[in-house]
């Protein structure tokens, strides 16, 4: 059982711009593609990615649909050195000025690609430029979240901040390396519920066995939505206890 991130997944509405804004802004290469009837899947990484890094996977649903953003998930994170210097250089290619470095207390800060989608640009010194270092998803019950990607994952909590009106938890399996991307759990303190909307799809995790895998997750009491059969034993699909899709790929 790994459980490694192996992508996360965004819907865009158009193609074309989204792929140029990723390949000019982020230097993002693409590394896979899969053209369905009614559907296309791109996947991009950041050049020099480590072995266990992440891809972005981005949908696009062919009958020109729209998207609805939700509050469920959050952001995705990318690595940089210099938060300065990167978002400088971002706002001189022509990208939207949207939470400088600043104002998020200067160590790190958020653009916006052309759908809308939050991205993180926070320091690191480990991984490549551009990377993906997390993804954020929101949840009602930190105790009840924490416990499923434990419990169901065997993901290992590696770094919490608490705030005044909300708290930060970080994991990922516990053998994966710092250049691995891991899942951030944000939760506030007020109680709030969220709409999942469907502008964010999905985080995947990878294993070498998808049979075994899912075996250990049903026994395990995770919920059966999508199993491997009903996807041509390609990929199988459950979800977290905040209703967060999570796809297994066998790699």
């Amino acid at each position: 059982m790994s459980g490694t991130l192996d992508h996360v997944m965004m819907r865009v509405e158009d193609l074309d711009e989204s792929l140029d804004w990723y390949q000019t802004h982020f230097g993002y290469e693409e590394v896979g593609r899969w053209e369905a009837d009614t559907f296309t899947n791109v996947y991009l990484q950041a050049p020099d990615a480590h072995d266990d890094g992440a891809f972005l996977e981005l949908t696009y649903n062919h009958d020109g649909r729209t998207y609805d953003f939700g509050d469920a998930w959050g952001h995705i994170a990318v690595r940089v050195r210099d938060v300065y210097d990167v978002y400088d250089q971002l706002l001189e290619e022509g990208v939207e000025d949207y939470r400088d470095p600043d104002s998020c207390g200067g160590s790190y800060a958020f653009v916006t690609d052309p759908d809308g989608h939050e991205i993180e640009l926070v320091e690191r010194d480990h991984g490549a430029q551009w990377s993906l270092d997390h993804t954020m998803i929101r949840v009602e019950d930190a105790d009840e979240a924490i416990g499923w990607y434990t419990r169901k994952l065997d993901y290992d909590l590696f770094r919490r901040e608490e705030f005044e009106d909300f708290a930060l938890y970080f994991l990922k399996p516990g053998d994966a390396p710092d250049e691995a991307m891991s899942v951030e759990l944000t939760y506030n303190y007020d109680g709030r519920t969220y709409e999942m909307g469907d502008a964010w799809g999905h985080v995947a995790v990878r294993t070498d066995d998808l049979g075994e895998y899912w075996e250990t997750l049903m026994g395990r009491h995770a919920e059966d939505y999508r199993d491997p059969e009903s996807c041509d034993n390609r990929y199988a699909f459950t979800k977290d206890c905040d209703r967060h899709e999570i796809e297994i790929v066998e790699r």
